[in-house]
């Protein structure tokens, strides 16, 4: 080869390229020395490009494929994407619902949930865990954990990447999930509920539901793959025990009051003439004691319309009873009674007023539906004491037929 200046800006000085040139190829192929000290093939890659020989990638001496053959490698170490946008799941007792505010602590979520689940309430009872994929967490520290953070250290993982590489599901949900480690007594089912209405129980999707009816009977419903079993509620422990009748939060009607009455009420049974008479007694919240009223009213001897005194239509009174009388007639609520009584307070009704001691009957009406009561429930009894030597006189005999005197430590007689 000549040593001649080479004017062509791009010539690097050497040779012209054989057009069988194969870059690739051997050093015999490429013509070049072929000597034992000849060092062009230790040159042709640099030292610091050539993998190691200890590498999991050193699966060629072709410097391109070990190059791809990297690549590919580190491509499958990068964190899933896509993933920190996707929403945890809170799923509990059939419910599944996508947390948007990671930032809440997996304690603040129970706080949160509890006013549905109130199983939850007690936080000493609850235990969480976070199932992603095929990695399940226990969160050690509920209070101090935020969600989007335990989400992030598992997607972040080795642990995570090398499930995923084996997982069917390359998407997987985030799952949130509460446990109650402890239950006390009373604690909501997850498999049936008391509902409101049908709709509700529907929705809810509960094996078994308990549901109020029209007809005023509360039912079972069972949901199984053959249908739907429908009865009636035979004493259920989701039910509470409750009663027809009435919790004063008011004191008794006075004594004197219902003897005030009473002689009002007589006095419209003279000379032959018995006709009934109406009372409306209203508690005064101000004062704190009650008011009789005697409204005005258009009387016959079995009927009486009465008009209510506009000075106890405010806010300081409440109209607490209607009472009327029955002159010589029994005690007993009429058809007429039923259909004018409809307000939502007290009723009673004074007959055989001809007598020593007359009869007197009370009912609620709860908007219209009536339930007798006990009188004493919000009268005052005659509290008159007597003697306690006339005790010492009384000998009640025992269910046995034996006969003994009744002491104090026995109860009264």
């Amino acid at each position: 080869m000549s040593n001649q200046n080479n004017n062509d800006p791009f010539d690097l000085g050497s040779e012209p390229i054989n057009e069988d040139f194969d870059p690739f190829g051997s050093e015999a192929d490429i013509g070049g020395n072929t000597s034992e000290d000849s060092t062009v093939a230790d040159t042709a890659v640099p030292e610091e490009s050539k993998p190691e020989t200890s590498s999991p990638t050193d699966v060629t001496d072709n410097p391109l494929d070990s190059a791809v053959k990297i690549a590919e490698i580190k491509e499958a170490e990068k964190p899933p994407q896509g993933f920190a946008d996707k929403p945890p799941v809170f799923e509990y007792a059939g419910a599944t619902e996508n947390i948007e505010d990671t930032s809440k602590t997996f304690d603040e979520l129970r706080i949160e949930k509890s006013s549905d689940f109130p199983e939850l309430e007690d936080g000493k009872r609850v235990s969480w865990t976070v199932e992603y994929g095929k990695i399940v967490k226990n969160v050690a520290d509920p209070k101090g954990t935020s969600i989007g953070k335990m989400k992030s250290d598992i997607e972040t993982s080795k642990e995570f990447t090398d499930s995923l590489k084996k997982a069917k599901d390359k998407n997987p949900a985030c799952k949130v999930k509460p446990r109650v480690t402890a239950q006390s007594k009373g604690t909501a089912s997850v498999y049936k509920g008391v509902f409101a209405n049908m709709q509700d129980a529907v929705s809810a999707g509960k094996v078994i539901s308990i549901v109020p009816s029209k007809d005023g009977k509360v039912y079972e419903i069972r949901n199984t793959e053959m249908g739907k079993f429908v009865t009636p509620v035979v004493g259920c422990e989701l039910l509470s025990d409750v009663q027809a009748g009435f919790i004063p939060a008011l004191p008794l009607i006075p004594m004197n009051v219902m003897t005030q009455i009473v002689t009002f009420f007589r006095h419209y049974m003279r000379d032959g003439v018995s006709q009934e008479a109406l009372v409306n007694i209203y508690w005064d919240k101000k004062e704190g004691l009650f008011h009789m009223d005697v409204p005005e009213q258009t009387a016959t001897k079995v009927s009486v319309d009465g008009y209510p005194n506009l000075n106890f239509a405010n806010d300081r009174y409440i109209h607490y009873m209607d009472i009327h009388s029955h002159n010589n007639m029994k005690a007993f609520f009429s058809a007429k009674d039923d259909a004018d009584e409809k307000a939502t307070r007290l009723y009673s009704v004074v007959g055989r007023l001809d007598k020593y001691f007359p009869e007197i009957k009370t009912r609620i009406s709860n908007g219209g539906k009536y339930w007798p009561i006990d009188p004493a429930e919000v009268f005052e009894l005659i509290s008159d004491q007597f003697p306690e030597d006339w005790k010492e006189n009384v000998h009640c005999k025992t269910p046995n037929g034996d006969g003994r005197t009744l002491r104090d430590s026995d109860g009264d007689a």
